[in-house]
């Protein structure tokens, strides 16, 4: 059985509109479930630190040392996948009403499909858009700000001006760190001041997981990365700030046997992108997709999927006509999909959906 997020409480979505509640910001969703919530001590200074591609099921590993910190678990976004949970977090709003839809996404006044991490189309032509303007406002750093609070993300280097950090960070000190020390150092120095919130983001597991999948070595040593960026930030918060963590998405490997490749036929006059493990269309249904390992859903039947109305007003434009749900055992991949990839993630088995919320400090 399908299990979409838990918009009214027990999602990503919740636990910004938690945070931002307990800052004195006026937080556009419902707060987590009171269990969730009592997880979290009251604090002047919030430290958020996102570790991506974590899910909850991947701490079960040896090199994982975070488990010790898990009160519970929370549900990713719909399509659960890297700038939609991005977007949500900062804005504080469900994709439905965010509007940003998907990694790839129809953007119906640019005429293409835009990969929504690089802000490219889908062969990598650069994209003439102010994505500054992309999310919108006030988001939820402009509304903490206002309510006399400091946001502050804690991000690599090289995403400082890039068309993604214009789209998320608008309203939001930028603070570049460029390895895993520095990471920890940032965050627990800016954590040392009442009425913040820190956004810290850590990439390695997500990359590991991609590109050589969760038995290899490399998988194994990002564990130990964001094992150490975690114990680290622990060892060192100030008193009286509250450290929570959680990620985006879970992963889950793929053996290249596993992949089907959409016919080119198939494509047609339809328009195929999105994640590889939920595929958008736009255009009707196609006979052959009941030769794919993958289940045919109608957009008007999964709508709630991306969260509760009110809708973004764009929203009837971007969404695709229907998606294509891979099964457990399978992706998908179009014409333009990266095919050298072992994980994958967009779905919504418990392993891609839920995600750990980790609590430490006061």
């Amino acid at each position: 059985m399908i299990k979409p997020p838990d918009y009214a409480g027990g999602s990503l979505v919740n636990l910004i509109a938690e945070l931002e509640g307990r800052l004195g910001g006026t937080p556009l969703a419902a707060p987590l479930h009171q269990p969730l919530a009592a997880q979290i001590p009251d604090a002047p200074t919030y430290v958020l630190v996102l570790f991506d591609g974590l899910g909850a099921g991947q701490l079960d590993h040896p090199a994982a040392t975070l488990s010790g910190s898990v009160a519970g678990t929370i549900d990713a976004v719909f399509p659960t996948t890297t700038t939609v949970s991005l977007a949500s977090i900062s804005t504080g709003l469900a994709p439905s009403q965010h509007g940003l839809l998907g990694y790839q996404l129809w953007m119906p006044e640019t005429g293409h499909v835009v990969n929504t991490i690089k802000w490219t189309t889908l062969w990598g032509e650069r994209i003439d858009l102010d994505t500054s303007t992309v999310l919108p406002g006030p988001n939820l750093w402009e509304r903490l700000a206002a309510a006399g609070r400091e946001p502050i993300a804690v991000q690599p280097g090289h995403f400082a001006g890039s068309p993604l950090s214009q789209s998320l960070y608008r309203g939001c000190r930028f603070e570049p760190i460029f390895t895993a020390e520095e990471i920890v150092t940032a965050t627990v120095d800016l954590a040392d001041q009442p009425g913040r919130l820190i956004f810290t983001y850590v990439p390695h597991v997500d990359f590991a997981a991609h590109v050589y999948g969760q038995a290899s070595p490399e998988y194994e040593e990002s564990l130990r990365v964001a094992s150490r960026v975690w114990e680290g930030i622990t060892r060192r918060i100030p008193p009286g700030a509250v450290l929570l963590g959680t990620a985006d998405h879970g992963h889950i490997d793929f053996a290249e046997t596993q992949h089907a490749r959409i016919p080119k036929e198939l494509e047609g006059d339809r328009i195929l992108y999105g994640d590889s493990r939920a595929m958008f269309v736009r255009g009707d249904e196609a006979p052959g997709f009941a030769e794919l390992p993958a289940s045919w859903i109608p957009t008007e039947q999964i709508v709630e999927w991306w969260g509760p109305e009110p809708r973004h007003a764009d929203f009837a434009d971007r969404v695709p006509d229907g998606v294509l749900l891979a099964d457990d055992d399978a992706v998908l991949l179009h014409s333009h999909s990266d095919r050298r990839l072992i994980g994958h993630h967009g779905g919504l088995t418990d392993a891609e959906r839920q995600i750990p919320l980790l609590v430490a400090g006061s």
